[in-house]
């Protein structure tokens, strides 16, 4: 098992910042890939970023350009770097880690709010 503890939300003005941080523990192995992703209220999850175990990159549209993120060499930790926040943007993050396999198996954090006023 993989545990994930999210950390960094908060209240932000729009166009203000803020960095998410991600720590894992556990059987932290065969880890494919990590991302955030988010889920406002009413809405369904979806992906805000990714890195691949090689440092590929991904991000969805609506935060390219704005949004950062990195990992940790060790990979154990996962950051998100948002910048010029948008009241779009409130919602509640989630850390995910993927691990590879015969299946992949996700791990998921319990999330962070982050809430952009306007």
């Amino acid at each position: 098992q993989v545990q994930l503890v999210e950390s960094g939300g908060g209240l932000v003005q729009a166009g203000g910042s803020l960095r998410l941080s991600c720590a894992a523990s556990g059987s932290i192995f065969s880890i494919n890939a990590m991302g955030w992703y988010r889920q406002a209220p009413g809405k369904q999850r979806e992906l805000v970023a990714t890195i691949t175990s090689s440092g590929s990159t991904n991000y969805a549209a609506s935060v390219k350009g704005r949004f950062t993120i990195s990992r940790n060499n060790a990979k154990t930790a996962v950051y998100l770097q948002m910048n010029s926040l948008k009241p779009e943007d409130t919602a509640v993050y989630y850390c995910n880690f993927r691990r590879g396999g015969f299946t992949d198996t996700d791990y998921w954090g319990k999330g962070t709010l982050v809430t952009v006023s306007s």
